[in-house]
């Protein structure tokens, strides 16, 4: 069913037994305490720089065969630019010769487009007013151009000055009317103040005439404001004696109590009328406070007692926390003792136990050969 009798690969078996061998001469290096080296192989070093000089020698003639490889290229490109400039240089003369001797400007066909002198050598776009050239299309003639622009400008200043003689004639004409009504208003302020003057005088004489009359009537008028002052300070001291009377005989300075009794009660009173409690009323109170103080002492001597009742009930257990601290000392003493014999009857027994394993369980120690079946590969 299954083919066991399949050809080794020859590759793979030489691999391995390469590979085999290294490891054996690896092995030989490694556990051997004579060949193996510890520390710095001082030889391998030199060798390495001897090797790495040489190859830095190598790079660097490499190097310098290069660069003069690269400035010969660039002598020889300079040579090879220099020559074709030089040629480019000679073709260009060589071309602008030719075209100073066989090409002339004047000699093109199209010389009188360009032309400098052109316009100097053709004749103008327009003639006169009556060039046959003159169309539409040429845009030299326009409907409405002006071409007696002098005889207009000479008759436009004979206008203006016709205008500027027409408005000086105005303007003087309009300085005269101007004076003759500054005249007229002079005349008139004249009469206005005249008037006013006039005026003045009648309003002043008017004036006097209304401070004399009102002056009469203040005078009358202080009088009468005077008697009737006379008067109502009489009025006012025949109240005040009548007042004084009232109030000497009425219930307020009198202090009658029942003025004080209110419409809601008997035990009530109007606050505004009521003059003091009564001698009664003071007594009554007097015999309240009496029994509150009485009250008040045999509350106190209650609390008293109280107090004292507390304090010997602290005491009591105060004294009570003392017996149970010394109970819960001696109780912890007796567990601590216990542990300990405990702790050592355990010791004891752990000691047995590893006495047994030691003489009994591990009888069987290992050897050299034990030790040895590791360490067996260089890796």
């Amino acid at each position: 069913m299954y083919k066991l009798d399949l050809p080794l690969d020859l590759k793979e078996s030489a691999a391995i037994e390469r590979r085999k061998n290294m490891e054996k001469q690896r092995q030989s290096r490694v556990f051997n305490s004579k060949v193996r080296t510890i520390g710095v192989d001082l030889n391998s070093l030199k060798q390495q720089e001897r090797d790495r000089r040489m190859q830095e020698e190598m790079e660097r003639r490499r190097d310098e065969a290069f660069a003069a490889d690269i400035i010969k290229n660039d002598k020889i490109a300079c040579l090879t630019d220099e020559r074709l400039d030089n040629d480019r240089k000679n073709l260009d003369k060589a071309m602008n010769a030719f075209r100073d001797v066989h090409q002339q400007p004047q000699e093109r066909r199209e010389w009188d487009l360009y032309d400098p002198e052109g316009k100097k050598k053709d004749k103008p776009a327009r003639v006169s007013d009556d060039d046959p050239r003159c169309t539409i299309a040429t845009l030299q003639k326009f409907d409405g151009e002006d071409l007696n622009e002098k005889s207009r400008k000479k008759l436009q200043q004979e206008q203006m000055r016709e205008w500027a003689k027409a408005q000086m004639a105005e303007r003087k004409e309009a300085d005269d009317r101007q004076k003759y009504a500054e005249h007229l208003y002079q005349m008139k302020q004249r009469e206005l103040d005249e008037r006013a003057c006039t005026l003045a005088k009648a309003d002043d004489d008017c004036r006097k005439a209304i401070d004399t009359s009102v002056r009469d009537y203040n005078n009358a008028l202080a009088e009468e404001t005077r008697q009737k002052l006379s008067l109502q300070k009489q009025a006012e001291l025949d109240d005040n004696f009548t007042e004084i009377v009232n109030h000497a005989t009425g219930d307020m300075l009198t202090e009658n109590p029942d003025v004080a009794l209110s419409a809601f009660g008997a035990h009530r009173v109007i606050p505004d009328r009521w003059k003091g409690m009564s001698p009664g009323q003071n007594d009554e109170i007097r015999r309240i406070q009496e029994l509150q103080r009485a009250e008040q002492k045999r509350l106190q001597s209650e609390e008293e007692e109280r107090n004292k009742e507390w304090e010997r009930q602290a005491t009591a257990n105060a004294r009570a926390g003392m017996i149970l601290a010394r109970e819960e000392d001696r109780t912890r003493k007796d567990i601590n003792k216990q542990t300990a014999d405990e702790n050592l009857r355990l010791a004891a027994e752990q000691k047995a136990h590893q006495e047994f394993l030691d003489r009994e369980v591990y009888t069987n120690p290992p050897t050299a050969s034990y030790f040895m079946q590791w360490n067996k590969t260089s890796r």
